[in-house]
């Protein structure tokens, strides 16, 4: 009796079922694919273009010494401020002079003995020398006159020498800035005896105006630059370089904004990094940038007339490399691999891989899937606009 009833039970509900599929066919409710994605598309601008090298290097200062004591003495003085910038000459330390002041006036005494000596000696010549003529002396009483004036003579200059090396002596117990820069701290105190069994250091002196940027050019691109010279019938010159610009940007500024030119390239290449150091040249009046600094240099090296730039967030990067999403037949996103060059602003310069004629994905890129179909919406290029709702327009794939 329990089996039968479980069976038109069964049976009741499949029959149930199917009329229900049965009016659910009848009343047309079927599966609605949802509509392609809205995506905002562009063409790429083509303008000319300076290409550049872009490089990162080290700031150093034209100048950086050691200030050091060249005489023995104590420190009597220390003239300037740790960190003060001075001018060239400025006094920095002062060493007792005493001393040296006394052998300058020693040496002074000295000269004028021996010039004393050199006029007896010259008026007891001249007399031999007219009793000679008078043959009234010998030649011997002639030789030895002219010998002691001779020795006379001597004397002087060898006094002369004793007394330029009493005055530079002098002049080194004032120890004097050798150019315009910055003094760092002093390294001795007032009292302290220094010079005594050599130069000691006193401080250190450094010159940033202007800057040195050293930066290294790779093997490949020295010979890109030969290549490029050769074609236009050039050779380099070292001569050439103040003419060759050269731009640098800080790590918290955006751009080069500070200009300046190339000052120097080695003759070699390093061996063992296979690279060219490269040095360059920039005003640093305002002291903005310090000596060490990393920084990011930019030089030309030549000019494209039609190049191809698109908004820098618009390309992507996977295991290829640079993609970029455009859109295909029937309005199919299709990714194309592309070589990027430098950046000019938002915008990125487009090597290869990238046509004219292309309308590249600007916004709605994360739902402007490759294979897919979407509704676009033909823009310019637009460099300034951001793309709402990308929050990662540059996105890696796997």
């Amino acid at each position: 009796m329990r089996v039968r009833l479980y069976q038109g039970l069964h049976l009741s509900v499949v029959l149930a079922g199917m009329a229900i599929l049965s009016g659910c066919e009848e009343s047309g409710n079927t599966y609605v694919a949802p509509p392609p994605h809205p995506v905002r598309v562009a063409q790429p601008i083509q303008q000319p273009v300076t290409l550049y090298f872009e490089l990162t290097g080290n700031t150093a200062p034209l100048n950086s010494v050691d200030i050091e004591a060249r005489v023995q003495g104590y420190v009597q003085s220390i003239d300037y401020q740790d960190g003060m910038t001075v001018m060239k000459g400025t006094k920095l330390f002062g060493i007792e002079r005493n001393t040296y002041q006394a052998q300058l006036d020693q040496a002074k005494a000295s000269l004028a003995s021996q010039q004393a000596s050199q006029v007896g000696a010259k008026q007891e010549y001249d007399r031999q020398l007219n009793l000679s003529k008078q043959q009234v002396t010998t030649q011997t009483a002639v030789d030895s006159a002219k010998a002691t004036l001779d020795e006379a003579n001597a004397s002087i200059l060898n006094a002369q020498a004793n007394l330029d090396l009493a005055t530079i002596n002098l002049g080194y117990t004032e120890v004097l800035a050798p150019f315009d820069g910055t003094v760092t701290d002093h390294l001795v105190d007032i009292g302290a005896l220094v010079g005594v069994s050599g130069p000691t250091k006193l401080a250190s002196i450094v010159q940033t105006d202007p800057l040195y940027a050293y930066f290294n050019v790779s093997e490949t691109q020295v010979l890109m630059i030969k290549e490029t010279l050769a074609r236009q019938g050039r050779t380099f010159k070292q001569t050439d370089l103040p003419s060759i610009p050269a731009e640098l940007g800080l790590q918290t500024e955006e751009g080069y904004p500070h200009k300046g030119h190339l000052d120097y390239v080695s003759p070699q290449l390093d061996a063992s990094t296979g690279t060219l150091q490269v040095r360059a040249l920039f005003d640093n009046k305002d002291h903005a940038m310090l000596p060490g600094l990393f920084v990011r240099v930019r030089v030309p090296v030549g000019h494209n007339d039609k190049a191809l730039l698109v908004r820098d967030d618009a390309i992507g990067t996977n295991q290829l490399g640079s993609y970029l999403l455009v859109l295909g037949k029937d309005d199919v996103v299709e990714q194309k691999q592309v070589k990027t060059g430098q950046r000019e602003g938002p915008l990125r310069v487009i090597q290869s891989g990238l046509d004219p004629a292309d309308w590249v994905v600007t916004q709605g890129i994360q739902q402007a899937i490759p294979g897919s179909k979407v509704t676009p919406e033909k823009m310019e290029m637009n460099p300034t606009a951001n793309a709402a709702g990308d929050a990662k327009a540059k996105t890696t794939t796997q």
